[in-house]
């Protein structure tokens, strides 16, 4: 659906609106490339259990499928997401000083609901403020988001070196840290006002140019992605205890996440050469494969002899289960949904993503428990079902040709998303 011309308040660009986005991720990272690798461990070291820590990862997980689409669509309402983006970081930082109270289950299990509340909006909000920049102004939006990825790189590298110096219980002080960071960059976000509306079509129209979130290749589309990102449950939730169990040390453990994600960022910046002309839902397809053979091959490496390099290697599919996860639902949002409901529709893509997320981590302490590292095998059926998700939503998309004009607009919007035209 085309949209209007820009408002005479929407023409004008705010000031380094790049680099205030590109310190947004940056920072809005390193809280989370803290907490994921390294919450477990701290878990571990308080005296909880593989089933505990499953239920206290998973449980926020299970409320945020109800929170975040919530407040993500509030936002697209406010007189500016900046605000609203704000607050939450404030409200983040404060709950997040809970960790420093006894460390009970009842305690750590209700900060952690109460933070995944106002935390878990972040990353889509970045995200609407930045796809509106594409929109309006031909920003780049994977030369900003890089910096999300670089952070939390830095965040997995220097976290293992604090952790093997200080221990586990040094990551309750790092988040709170990385959170403060994150509030000074939220203060100069820049304000974009309302999201721009797209232009009256008459009912026939809208049905055929904007069709509602709830149309079957969206949703084939955001299930299929979000159950593909959720068998990467067990490692999230695991892998770095079972590092740990193998004599692998805190250091080495960050180096390996980092790894990960150094191979993301090198995804980010050179998908546009490689899959420039690939289709969204082939480049889901091959994210999905990836996924697949990432499974098979984890629980083999240590008892290989494949050893430490062995992990290296097979975090290096990273590139492929993550990045082009990420690259794709974000290229996918810019081809189909309208700026006015863009915070929605990441609402909706988080939804899925967190609520199979939360089901597939409640499922791993169990799977840990009974199975260890061979707990990844049963990660393999999972992303099979998103591959299948994604081969129906290839199905469900729109066979009419879509008209010159608004042809031109998308190709510009998605070379925008993904390649910075």
């Amino acid at each position: 659906m085309s949209l209007p011309p820009l408002s005479p308040e929407q023409l004008v660009k705010p000031r380094h609106f790049e680099l205030r986005m590109s310190l947004i991720f940056a920072t809005l990272f390193v809280s989370q490339g803290t907490h994921l690798p390294y919450f477990p461990l701290w878990l571990q070291a308080k005296g909880f259990g593989a089933e505990q820590i499953a239920v206290i990862l998973a449980a926020p997980m299970f409320l945020r499928v109800v929170t975040t689409p919530m407040l993500t669509a509030l936002a697209d309402r406010a007189k500016d997401r900046a605000n609203v983006y704000i607050a939450l970081v404030a409200a983040t930082m404060v709950i997040s000083a809970g960790y420093f109270l006894p460390a009970t289950y009842a305690i750590v299990l209700a900060v952690s609901l109460l933070l995944t509340i106002v935390w878990t909006p972040h990353s889509p909000m970045a995200d609407s403020l930045a796809l509106s920049g594409v929109r309006r102004f031909g920003s780049n939006y994977t030369a900003m988001r890089k910096w999300g990825s670089i952070s939390y790189l830095c965040a997995n590298v220097v976290g293992g070196f604090i952790l093997a110096g200080a221990g586990a219980k040094a990551v309750p002080v790092i988040i709170f840290v990385a959170l403060a960071a994150a509030l000074a960059a939220a203060l100069f976000a820049p304000r974009m006002g309302r999201p721009r509306k797209a232009s009256p079509l008459s009912a026939a129209e809208i049905q055929h140019a904007a069709p509602s979130l709830f149309n079957a290749y969206f949703l084939y589309f955001t299930f299929g992605v979000g159950i593909i990102t959720a068998s990467h449950a067990f490692l999230y939730g695991f892998v770095s205890i079972y590092w740990k169990s193998i004599g692998i040390g805190d250091s080495v453990v960050g180096l390996l996440w980092a790894w990960g994600v150094v191979s993301e960022v090198c995804m980010f910046l050179f998908f546009n050469r490689i899959f420039a002309s690939v289709s969204v839902v082939r480049v889901m397809v091959i994210a999905g494969i990836g996924s697949i053979v990432r499974w098979i091959i984890f629980p083999l490496v240590w008892p290989l002899g494949l050893g430490i390099p062995g992990f290296f290697a097979v975090q290096s599919l990273h590139s492929v289960s993550v990045a082009m996860v990420l690259i794709g639902l974000q290229k996918m949002i810019a081809e189909t949904v309208s700026e006015e409901r863009t915070g929605a529709a990441q609402g909706i893509a988080y939804f899925f993503n967190g609520f199979f997320m939360a089901a597939v981590t409640l499922a791993s302490g169990p799977l840990y428990d009974r199975l260890g590292v061979d707990g990844f095998l049963v990660m393999i059926p999972i992303a099979i079902v998103g591959l299948v998700l994604i081969g129906l939503a290839a199905r469900s998309a729109p066979k009419r040709p879509v008209r010159r004009g608004d042809k031109r607009a998308l190709v510009d919007e998605a070379g925008h998303t993904v390649a910075g035209k």
